[in-house]
Formats: C-alpha cells, sequence, structure tokens
C-alpha cells in the first residue's frame, strides 16, 4: 500500500510539475508579448509556435532534469525545502541552456530568447511554491497519522532509542515504530511509546506474523557479526534491512559516501560547497556581487581614502597575511584604521574597544565597518567570498587549532567578507569556540538563501561588537 501510494505521490507530482512549467511558459510569453517590460514587442512567432515547443521540448526537459537532480526522491529523507530550492534553481539554470541548445539545433533564430530566461526565473518561483505545498500538505496529513510507515527497530540501545525519538518527535516524516527486538529480559518493557516485542532470536517469527515497512537495525558494534544473519532474515520475507552504525557517534557531521570502483568510503563531514555546481554557483555570484559592490561604494571607497591620507601618515590600504581556502595564506586589504606600528605587534594582539592604536577616522571606518570594503577585490581576485568564515592571521590559526576541536574546520571553504557567526554577534573579542560552531554550521549546511540572508542581515544589522 505504501509503494503504491508513493507511485501515485509521484505521478501525482510529474502531473504538477508539468502543469507548473505550462503556467510559467505562458507567463513568461505574456510578460514578454503582451507587455513592455522588456523592451519593444515587435515581430514574433505565434502562440501556437510557443506551445508546439512546449508540448516537445520544455516539458520533456524539465522532467528529465527534475529525475537527474532527485526532486522525486521520497519526502520522508529529503531535505529540507532551502535544499530543494537549491536544486530547483539548478534545474532551470541547465534548462536554460539545453533549450537555447535545442533552438540553435534546430535553427530558431525568431525564438525569444528573453522569453526563456523569463521562463527560467518564473518556472523557479513557481516551483518552489509548489514544493512548498507539497511539503506543507504530507506533513499534514503525517502529523495526522496517515500515510505512515511502520518500523521495527532490531535493538534496545541508547542508539536505537534516539532513532525512536526523533521519529516520535517529527511525526511529520511520516514513520511510526512499531516496536523493537532486544534482549529475551527486556521484552515487554516500553521504551519512547513502544514496546520490546520480542528477542534478537525471535525475528523471523515477528517479521512472518507482522507487516513491517521497514527494518531498521541499530545495534552496537561488538554484535556486527551478526548483521548477514539479520540482513539475510529480512530478505527472506522480502523488506529492506537498512543499518545505522554504531559508530555514527564518531561523525561530527552529516556524512556522505563517495565510491572509489566498487568500494564505499564515508566521508565523516558534509560540504555543499564541495559540489562543483555549488561552487560554481557561489563563485559566480560573489564575482557579479563584488564588481556591484565596488561601483556602488567607489564613491565612499574614493572619501575614505583620502580622510586617511589627510589625517595620518601611513598606507591607504593595509595588508596582513590571513590563512584562507584550504589553509593557504594570503594578503588581505583593508582600509588602514591604525597607526603605523611594528609588524611583529601587528602579528599577535588583539583589537581592543577602546584602542589607542586607532585614528580618528579609523574609529569611525571600524565602527561601521567601511574598513572592510577592499575586500571585495580580495573576492575578485578568488582569495575570498562574499560570506563565510571570517579569516584570521597564522599566529592564532597555530594557536586556535591547538586548543579549539574541529577549529581547522572553517578552512573547508574560501573565508569571507562576513558570516553566519558574524550576524551572530560573534566579532571582537567574542568567544572563539561559539565562532566556530557557527562556521561550522555555515560550512556544512551552505545553501544560497543561506548566503543571501546573511548578506541582508549584515546590511541592516549593526553589530555591536564591531570596534
Amino acid at each position: 500500500m505504501i509503494k503504491q501510494n508513493q507511485r501515485v505521490l509521484n505521478v501525482v507530482m510529474v502531473l504538477t510539475d508539468a502543469l507548473v512549467v505550462t503556467i510559467a511558459l505562458f507567463c513568461a510569453w505574456w510578460l514578454r508579448f503582451k507587455t513592455t517590460l522588456f523592451g519593444p514587442i515587435g515581430g514574433h512567432l505565434g502562440l501556437q509556435s510557443y506551445v508546439i515547443f512546449l508540448t516537445f521540448a520544455v516539458i520533456p526537459t524539465y522532467l528529465i532534469l527534475y529525475f537527474s537532480f532527485g526532486l522525486y526522491k521520497p519526502y520522508r529523507t529529503h531535505k529540507t525545502i532551502f535544499s530543494e530550492a537549491t536544486q530547483l534553481i539548478k534545474v532551470n539554470i541547465v534548462a536554460f541552456f539545453v533549450l537555447v541548445a535545442i533552438l540553435f539545433i534546430v535553427n530558431e533564430p525568431n525564438f525569444s530568447r528573453i522569453m526563456l530566461f523569463l521562463l527560467a526565473i518564473i518556472a523557479t518561483v513557481f516551483g518552489i511554491i509548489e514544493r512548498f505545498v507539497i511539503r506543507s500538505f504530507l506533513k499534514e496529513i503525517r502529523s495526522n497519522n496517515k500515510n505512515l510507515k511502520h518500523i521495527l527497530i532490531v535493538g534496545d540501545n541508547d542508539l536505537a532509542y534516539t532513532f525512536a525519538r526523533r521519529i516520535r518527535n517529527n511525526p511529520y516524516l511520516g514513520f511510526a515504530v512499531s516496536g523493537f527486538l532486544g534482549k529475551s529480559n527486556h521484552v515487554g518493557l516500553e521504551i519512547e511509546g513502544s514496546k520490546i516485542i520480542g528477542a534478537f532470536k525471535d525475528l523471523d517469527e515477528v517479521l512472518e506474523k507482522n507487516n513491517f515497512d521497514r527494518v531498521v537495525l541499530a545495534i552496537p558494534l561488538k554484535y556486527y557479526f551478526k548483521i548477514n544473519e539479520l540482513v539475510e532474515s529480512c530478505e527472506k520475507v522480502g523488506i529492506k534491512a537498512e543499518i545505522i552504525p554504531d559508530y555514527i557517534r564518531y561523525f561530527p557531521a552529516q556524512p556522505s559516501v563517495d565510491m572509489i570502483e566498487d568500494i564505499p568510503i564515508i566521508n565523516i563531514r558534509y560540504v555543499p560547497l564541495d559540489d562543483a555546481f555549488n561552487n560554481f554557483l557561489k563563485s559566480l555570484s560573489d564575482y557579479i556581487i563584488s564588481v556591484i559592490a565596488i561601483i556602488i561604494t567607489s564613491p565612499i571607497m574614493l572619501i575614505t581614502a583620502i580622510a586617511i591620507k589627510l589625517t595620518s601618515k601611513g598606507p591607504i590600504i593595509f595588508k596582513q597575511e590571513r590563512i584562507g581556502y584550504h589553509g593557504e595564506p594570503f594578503m588581505m586589504y583593508k582600509f588602514r584604521s591604525m597607526k603605523v606600528q611594528n609588524p611583529n605587534e601587528e602579528k599577535s594582539e588583539w583589537t581592543t574597544k577602546d584602542d589607542p592604536r586607532k585614528t580618528k577616522v579609523g574609529n569611525f571606518i571600524r565602527k561601521t565597518s567601511i574598513d572592510e570594503l577592499p575586500q571585495f577585490f580580495n573576492v575578485l581576485k578568488g582569495d575570498m567570498s562574499v560570506v563565510g568564515p571570517r579569516p584570521e592571521r597564522p599566529y592564532f590559526v597555530e594557536e586556535f587549532k591547538e586548543k579549539i576541536p574541529k577549529y581547522m574546520v572553517k578552512h573547508q571553504v574560501k573565508p569571507g567578507l562576513t558570516g553566519w557567526a558574524q550576524i551572530h554577534g560573534c566579532r571582537g573579542n567574542t568567544s572563539i569556540k561559539k565562532r566556530i560552531e557557527f562556521d561550522i554550521e555555515y560550512v556544512e549546511n551552505w545553501h544560497m538563501g543561506l548566503d543571501l540572508a546573511i548578506m541582508i542581515k549584515t546590511a541592516v544589522k549593526r553589530n555591536p561588537n564591531a570596534y
């Protein structure tokens, strides 16, 4: 029944996606040819030509890409709406270029490329709204104990109980723990709202008498020699066994799996920006944003440069070595806000709130973060990103990596002008440990929406620890 429900859901989603893409194309067509928002209308192909292209090119392309990018995976184990939105953005970028290529191959120069661009934008927005509605609907019915998958957990240890607790506390996932198998002397006990209905040796009998959708093996490492026997018992009745590895306690983050030939290798830390497409999107946005920012802030930077030159001796731009992506050093640019110092002192001294080394202009530009504006040129060079963990000086990196657990994880992405830690107030004389927790959270959960949120909050929220 569950598998049948999933097939029905997939068919409904495919049809809904096709409808949404169709509506998006008609909206794009109307905007391009019934308004003058995007230039003079002029002569153009009739609606019939676009309908034919929609039927034989647009819809098949989108549906194939939706499958390829994993947008039809079950929502029970699917990632957040933000990760799904990222996939939808990728689909529409790829679809745009694929459709343009198709027009080139069939030699159709009169087909509006502007309309295809509008289609990509509108289909992205409509697709995200559609997926949000579907997610909300499924969460609602599953929270009311409908469309559930029933799970048998083999294990009665902390690992098994933690898993059961997560299932119980998140009913929208659509799972129900129907029982545990454990030690013989534990049979009958109730744990996390479900009973231990049998001992490990009773697995065959329990599976024969009950109808479970999934069997999850959550046994201690010392009993792993029994896994093959347990898996065979599940497969005998046609149920797929799934394993929660006991060594998951050593994973500091969401793991991912790579394959070298036919051997799986578990990465203990998932970094979204290791994905080539994600990295391309971030690099492209960094380049566009930094160019726009440099143009917009150029009058402010010019005035700041003149003020620094007139009020204190020394260079306008202060260069300092920082540690960046993969632990590589680079020279970070800032407007000079302090008196010229001994280079050795610069390497190991923190800036304090009423630091006597600050110049009059320096005190103002540090409070307003104007001193950071030259770092947009670091972004253009590729040393930094607009958003990311703030880079630190080599002296402190050497100190912190010995004292702060997981400190070096932040270097698995490019450093940024602003970051997840900074919008939470972790700047200046604040806890390094707390700052690293935010940095790691960013590294492991990156998506374009998160970058956008950080940039908006940085622009509208003044940091009291900026000095």
